[in-house]
């Protein structure tokens, strides 16, 4: 009898082991979904889920948890927070049994007679790094809390959520509210593919402003902080941010949303430093003092421009291979360079038109990345082009040698590509067309009165035919040979054609050396000795075949001496700065793997910071792309 048994239970393993997945199809799906959530637990951070599901028919069926998540090009969801999951028809339980090749793949065998499946589960909200609640605050992601059923595309299937808040907590989203009664809040129906595009951000402390008062499609500023204290955006800003909310739909040609809703977290419990792009809205998360010390988050400046501008370069119009039918088929982002090349460019130079940064901040800003690019020796085995393919295999891996792995380049590297092509344009065109034409034309012309949230995907050819159009050109070769390069011969060019060069100075900007802190948290000698040094001289990166790897120093050594003085950034600093002098090698010592050590460091250029030149004999290109709202296009 045990023998039987076991088999019985093998046989059944082995089955959902092999049985083949339901291929999503484009058909209507009978009846809406109806999901639940409870956010109340904020002592121990459980998201409490009710979900029904219309049964379109009994038999097998296959429940899948989101996988792919939209904004990260990459499987990134994790599995290890759905918790508890329990399955009924009429009451009565069923069993689930999880698929033996897809983990995320839930099979059921639906009794006859059901006519929906009745779920309960939770999703267990970390409590360090990625978090979602704290005790005055909320983040909800959609996708973290909803199963759906394989063998429809998700645009196909409908929701109607609900979601019970916290006492005292106020709330922002896109999605548009049915009725609020006590701390209960219905959404009216939408489809799952648009329910986990528009996410809600919840707290005690709220602030919100209409940037754009009177138009026809509303764009919302949505702020939730730690205090109320964190919430007290100066004047000035907000009117650069209502400048932003004409600038890019004029940029753009377009205002293919219903409406827009940023919501910008002001928090030091929240992950801070990130943002996240949606159609209708965006997730912004900015450090507890971002507007008391605005001046002091320089490389944040742009963000909440980049994520306004993947509405329309990212979402509204989608790479063909980045979009996929449901959130659990694999995609691939070979035009990421465009998603997020592109959008990357349009922050740094709107940042500047809007008075988010100023115009010597911006150049400053576009020498850490000429730098940082130009640092890449990785190239010399991995293009731009395959860095596309970063997201399938690196995202949340640690990465110890950045410049020589590479990892999403097509961001930094990508600013400098399209500032080349805006500059090609200019200049066939004898400076009456410009990059801001193709945005206009590829990413939003027409689009109003469109359906609000219909995607619209293209590829490289649509990409080059745009371009051809604006000013013609052997566009596919010029990308093809910057796109596949494992040299830096073409890297700087856009600068170049805008009037400027890359050099090094043994001073640092104000700009590098806030990006320093930001990216580092210590100090920045990549492009000197080739070290980055976090706290108490632990050395957290060395550059490749850089000055101070070709002497031996490892990453995780803990730097004690310079010379004969104990080590500090400072003394350091000297030392370099001597060195290029005296021409006498740098003597480091520090501890690591166990034991004392001592190097010297024949490096002699002094210290090396970036910034921008102009080339003399050639036209400022750039002055008129930086110049201040109403953007000089």
């Amino acid at each position: 009898m045990k023998n039987t048994i076991c088999a019985v239970l093998f046989a059944i393993v082995s089955a959902a082991a092999s049985a083949a997945l339901p291929a999503p199809r484009d058909i209507p799906f009978k009846g809406e979904i109806r999901l639940s959530v409870d956010a109340t637990d904020q002592v121990h951070k459980i998201l409490r889920v009710r979900q029904t599901i219309p049964v379109q028919r009994a038999g097998k069926m296959v429940l899948m948890y989101p996988q792919w998540e939209t904004d990260s090009h990459s499987a990134t969801q994790e599995l290890t927070g759905l918790a508890g999951l329990i399955v009924k028809a009429g009451g009565r339980r069923v069993e689930w049994l999880r698929d033996g090749g897809d983990p995320y793949a839930f099979h059921i065998d639906v009794p006859q007679g059901a006519r929906e499946l009745e779920l309960e589960f939770q999703f267990l909200s970390p409590t360090a790094g990625n978090v979602l609640m704290s005790r005055d605050m909320l983040t909800l992601p959609w996708q973290k809390v909803a199963l759906y059923p394989a063998g429809w595309f998700i645009r196909n299937i409908a929701v109607r959520a609900e979601l019970k808040l916290p006492a005292g907590f106020q709330y922002a989203t896109s999605l548009e509210t049915a009725a609020v009664q006590d701390q209960l809040v219905s959404f009216k129906p939408t489809t799952f593919d648009d329910l986990v595009d528009a996410p809600v951000h919840a707290g005690r402390y709220v602030k919100r402003f209409d940037l754009a008062p009177g138009a026809a499609r509303p764009v919302r500023l949505n702020m939730i902080g730690d205090n109320e204290a964190a919430l007290a955006i100066p004047p000035a800003m907000l009117d650069k941010y209502r400048a932003m909310a004409v600038a890019l739909p004029r940029l753009f040609r377009s205002e293919h949303y219903r409406h827009y809703d940023f919501l910008l977290t002001v928090s030091d419990i929240l992950p801070s430093g990130g943002g996240r792009e949606h159609q209708e809205s965006s997730e912004n998360n900015f450090a507890l003092d971002f507007f008391t010390r605005p001046d002091a988050h320089l490389p944040m400046a742009d963000l909440i421009v980049h994520e306004y501008a993947h509405s329309w370069n990212g979402r509204f119009r989608q790479p063909a291979d980045l979009w996929s039918p449901t959130m659990n088929q694999p995609v691939r982002g070979s035009l990421l360079w465009v998603y997020e090349g592109q959008t990357e460019f349009w922050g740094r130079m709107l940042a500047a038109q809007l008075g988010l940064r100023s115009r010597q901040q911006t150049l400053d800003a576009l020498a850490v990345d000429a730098a940082n690019a130009v640092a890449r020796t990785g190239r010399q085995w991995k293009s731009l082009a395959d860095t596309t393919n970063d997201p399938l295999y690196m995202p949340g891996r640690r990465m110890q040698w950045r410049d020589w792995q590479r990892r999403e380049d097509y961001y930094g590297e990508g600013v400098l590509l399209w500032l080349d092509v805006d500059m090609l344009l200019r200049e066939r065109t004898g400076g009456n067309k410009s990059l801001a034409d193709f945005a206009g034309a590829f990413f939003g012309a027409g689009a109003s009165g469109r359906n609000a949230l219909a995607t619209s995907t293209y590829t490289f050819a649509d990409v080059c035919k745009t371009l051809n159009a604006i000013a013609p050109y052997d566009w596919a070769g010029y990308f093809d040979t910057r796109l596949r390069a494992h040299d830096d011969g073409h890297l700087l060019d856009g600068l170049a054609r805008a009037g400027y060069r890359l050099v090094y100075t043994d001073e640092a900007t104000g700009y590098f050396v806030q990006n320093e802190d930001f990216n580092v948290g210590g100090m920045d000698l990549s492009t000197s000795l080739g070290v980055t040094i976090g706290k108490k001289g632990v050395v957290k990166t060395v550059a490749w075949e850089g000055p101070a790897f070709r002497a031996g120093v490892g990453i995780g050594a803990r730097l004690t001496t310079v010379g004969e003085q104990p080590y500090t950034d400072e003394a350091l600093k000297q030392a370099i700065k001597s060195a290029a002098t005296t021409k006498q090698p740098i003597s480091l010592g520090f501890d690591a793997d166990g034991r004392s050590q001592t190097v010297l460091i024949p490096y002699y250029d002094s210290l090396r910071y970036p910034r921008l030149e102009r080339l003399p004999g050639k036209p400022d290109r750039l002055e008129r792309l930086l110049a201040p709202s109403p953007p000089a296009l």
